[in-house]
């Protein structure tokens, strides 16, 4: 049995569930390829068992999202370069922008206006019932996206900037460095969406 389907609960983000159960009599979970979890759990290819077992990790599956519903909750947790610009721009953005990169990668150029917080480092002095965006290098970089689950865990409201600083650099975005603000070149193969 191969099953796939988004889902959330009323008290879990929306995530992609992939459950791959091949016919083949019990397996025990802590050998399957990716598994993580290492306490002992076998299910067998019965797909009610797999479901109840999915169900138990938090996953509501008994009602899968609509299409409007998984996009409504996707840009509920994230933000794109353009939106965050425009509200920085506007001088009262309504969040905090964190930047959890590196120090090395937050000297070579940062958003104006970001703190720096290295994911490894997330302090506990800010306040919860001030939302946070949090951005990293790019796609390619999922300090954001841990950075934000550890901030959502403790209370926070948060969305990720997707694309990172790289797609804000692409858009021809002003960075601080070291030497002082710069204005890149915007990727030319970047236009104007109009999102």
């Amino acid at each position: 049995m191969r099953w796939s389907q988004g889902a959330v609960s009323s008290t879990r983000l929306p995530i992609a569930v992939r459950l791959s159960i091949e016919p083949r009599g019990d397996a025990p979970l802590d050998r399957w390829p990716g598994f993580i979890d290492v306490w002992p759990r076998t299910i067998s290819a019965d797909a009610a068992q797999a479901i109840s077992f999915v169900s138990m990790t938090g996953l509501d599956l008994s009602s899968p999202l609509s299409g409007a519903q998984f996009f409504t909750a996707r840009l509920a947790f994230q933000i794109d370069v353009s939106d965050v610009q425009a509200a920085l721009a506007s001088g009262n953005p309504g969040f905090i922008l964190v930047d959890t990169r590196s120090p090395e990668a937050w000297q070579q150029g940062r958003i104006p206006g970001a703190r720096h917080i290295p994911r490894a480092e997330l302090p506990t002095d800010l306040d919860p019932a001030v939302p946070v965006v949090t951005y990293c290098w790019g796609p390619g970089c999922n300090g954001a996206t841990k950075a934000a689950l550890a901030l959502a865990e403790r209370g926070f409201t948060v969305r990720e900037m997707i694309g990172g600083i790289e797609y804000w650099i692409r858009e021809g975005f002003a960075v601080n460095t070291e030497s002082g603000p710069v204005t890149p070149t915007p990727d030319p193969l970047t236009v104007v969406c109009g999102c």
